[in-house]
C-alpha cells in the first residue's frame, strides 16, 4: 500500500497546474466554457428554441435565454427521463441525481450527462484528492480506505424502455466509479447503496470496524452518527482507537461549525484534517484549498459557466444577473448555472458570499428559501450558524439540530423567532445560552439588530428544547433520513416548527 500511496500521491499533484491556470485567468476560462455550450447545445432543441447559434456574447446570452428554476425545465426532463434524447444536452443523458431538497415535496431529478459524470463530478473529486495532497505532501492517506457516508437511494430504473436510470447523485456516482476509486473506498457498494438507513448504518458500522480507515467523506450529521456507533460497538474511547491512521474529512452539504467541537472530540487528534467541498445534484462547484480558512476556491473548469443573482432580484420573475467580473466581497448572491448536463441558466436555489475576487473564493450563505424575514431582519442561515457555534462555545454545550421559524406579532405580543434545538449536551445555563445567541446575531447582522433594538419589532429569541433523536424521528416520519436530505435551518414560515411541535404533542 505503501508503493499505491507514493504513485496515487504522485498522479494528483499533476493537476494543480491546470487549477493555478484557472485561477490565474478566470474570465478568459468561463468565456471559453459558454462558447463551448453554447455551440454544443445549438443542435438540442432547448437550443433551437432559444437561437443558440446567433448568440456570441454573454449579454445576448442573457437577453435571449431565461433564468429558469426546476419547475419551468421539468416538462424537458420528464421527456428525457422517458428515454427521448437530444432535448437539452446533445450526449444521450441515462443517468438522474434525484434531489428531494428541503422545501420542496416533489422529488427533483437533476441530469447528469456524461460530461457532467466525467468532467464535473470526477473531475472535482479527483482534484479535491490533488488539492489535499498539495497541501499536506506527507499524507498515508492512500495506505487506507476512505469511508464514504452516501446517499440511501438505490439506483433504480425509470422504465425498461427507457433505460434510464436515477438514485441520489452519491449513488449515481457509486456505481460509475472508475476501478481504482473503487479499490480505495469502502463500506461494498451493497451497503453504501442501502435504501433503510437504520439498516444501513448498523451494516456500515460492522463492515467497516475493522478496516484501516484513513479517510471519510460525508454529510456531518450522519458522519456523527456512524461514528457514535462504532465506538459503541468496539467498546471504544474514541474513533482513533478504532482508526488509528485517521487524517481526513472531507464534509459538505451543511455548515460544519456547529459540529466542529463534537468532532474533536469524536477524534482527538491535532492531525486530523478537515476540508470542506461545494457539491450538489447539479454540479461540483467549490473545494478549500488553504488549510488555514475555511474559503473554497470556485472551480471555474468543470463544464459550468456561473452568474449571480443580487439578493434585490431573488424573486424576480427576471432577475438582473452578474457575471464573475462584477460581484463584490461580502455580498449575498443567488447561483445560476449552466452546465455540460443541460441546464441553462438554471437557478440551484443555494445563495453565496464571496471572500475573495484573486483567485475567486466563496463561502455557502444558505438557500434562497432558507431565511426568516417576517420582520425586514433578513437573517441568514450563515448568520445562524456563526451565532450558535458562538453560543455553544460560551456556554460548554453541544448542539445536534435545530430550526427556527417567525413568531408572527399577534394582539398584545410583538414578533420574534421560535427556536427548536436539540442538544447532545445542554448549555451550562439556558437562559445564558439563548442570550449569547441574540447577542452574536446582533452583532453579525445590522437588520437583526435594528429590529431587536428595545424589542421595537422583535422580542428575545423564544427556545424549545427537545429529547435527543427528535429531529432523526420527524425526518424519518417525513421520509428523509440519511444521504442529501437535510434538515431545514430556517423558513420564512411556521410549517416545519408546526409540524415538529405537533409531533412533539402526540408523543
Amino acid at each position: 500500500m505503501e508503493f499505491f500511496n507514493s504513485i496515487l500521491t504522485w498522479v494528483m499533484k499533476k493537476r494543480i497546474h491546470d487549477i493555478e491556470l484557472f485561477m490565474k485567468y478566470p474570465h478568459e476560462v468561463q468565456s471559453e466554457i459558454l462558447e463551448d455550450l453554447l455551440a454544443k447545445g445549438a443542435s438540442t432543441e432547448y437550443g433551437a428554441k432559444y437561437g443558440f447559434k446567433d448568440i456570441s456574447t454573454r449579454e445576448e446570452f442573457k437577453n435571449n435565454v431565461p433564468v429558469v428554476a426546476y419547475e419551468d425545465i421539468f416538462p424537458y426532463v420528464e421527456r428525457l427521463m422517458q428515454g427521448e434524447q437530444h432535448i437539452l444536452w446533445p450526449s444521450e443523458t441515462r443517468w438522474f441525481a434525484k434531489s428531494s431538497g428541503t422545501t420542496n415535496a416533489r422529488s427533483k431529478f437533476i441530469p447528469v450527462s456524461p460530461e457532467a459524470l466525467e468532467d464535473c463530478h470526477y473531475k472535482g473529486g479527483k482534484d479535491l484528492l490533488s488539492i489535499y495532497v498539495n497541501n499536506y505532501p506527507e499524507t498515508r492517506m492512500f495506505t487506507g480506505k476512505n469511508l464514504v457516508i452516501g446517499g440511501s437511494q438505490q439506483v433504480n430504473q425509470f422504465d425498461r424502455n427507457a433505460r434510464s436510470y436515477y438514485g441520489d447523485v452519491s449513488a449515481v456516482l457509486l456505481k460509475n466509479l472508475p476501478l481504482w476509486a473503487q479499490i480505495v473506498r469502502t463500506p461494498s457498494l451493497d451497503i453504501a447503496l442501502m435504501d433503510e438507513w437504520e439498516e444501513k448504518i448498523e451494516k456500515m458500522a460492522q463492515h467497516t470496524a475493522d478496516e484501516n480507515v484513513t479517510s471519510m467523506s460525508g454529510v456531518p450529521t450522519w458522519t456523527i452518527v456512524l461514528l457514535e456507533r462504532i465506538i459503541e460497538l468496539k467498546g471504544a474511547k474514541n474513533i482513533l482507537d478504532v482508526w488509528p491512521n485517521l487524517e481526513a474529512f472531507f464534509h459538505g452539504a451543511v455548515s460544519f461549525k456547529p459540529y466542529r467541537s463534537l468532532f474533536q472530540k469524536l477524534i482527538p487528534s491535532q492531525q486530523m484534517n478537515y476540508m470542506e467541498t461545494y457539491n450538489a445534484s447539479e454540479g461540483f462547484f467549490g473545494i478549500q484549498d488553504q488549510t488555514d480558512s475555511q474559503d473554497m476556491l470556485l472551480m471555474l473548469d468543470y463544464g459550468i459557466y456561473y452568474e449571480f443573482i443580487p439578493t434585490e432580484d431573488w424573486e424576480s420573475d427576471n432577475p438582473k444577473t452578474l457575471t464573475l467580473d462584477e460581484v463584490e466581497i461580502g455580498k449575498t448572491y443567488a447561483v445560476v448555472i449552466t452546465t455540460n448536463a443541460g441546464l441553462w441558466r438554471y437557478k440551484i436555489g443555494d445563495t453565496v458570499r464571496f471572500t475573495s475576487l484573486s483567485p475567486y473564493r466563496i463561502r455557502i450563505a444558505g438557500r434562497t428559501k432558507h431565511f426568516i424575514n417576517a420582520f425586514g431582519e433578513e437573517l441568514m442561515i450563515e448568520n445562524v450558524t456563526e451565532a450558535i457555534a458562538h453560543a455553544c462555545a460560551k456556554t460548554d454545550a453541544e448542539v445536534a439540530n435545530f430550526t427556527a421559524a417567525p413568531r408572527y406579532i399577534e394582539e398584545g405580543q410583538k414578533g420574534g423567532h421560535e427556536w427548536i434545538i436539540e442538544f447532545i449536551k445542554g448549555p451550562d445555563d439556558l437562559e445564558r445560552f439563548i442570550s449569547i445567541l441574540d447577542e452574536k446575531l446582533r452583532e453579525v447582522n445590522s437588520d437583526y439588530d435594528a429590529k431587536r433594538y428595545k424589542d421595537i419589532a422583535l422580542e428575545a429569541p423564544m427556545m424549545h428544547v427537545v429529547p435527543k433523536g427528535t429531529f432523526y424521528n420527524w425526518m424519518k416520519k417525513r421520509g428523509k433520513l440519511g444521504g442529501q436530505h437535510k434538515v431545514p435551518r430556517l423558513a420564512n414560515h411556521r410549517e416545519y416548527l408546526e409540524d415538529l411541535l405537533e409531533m412533539l404533542e402526540v408523543v
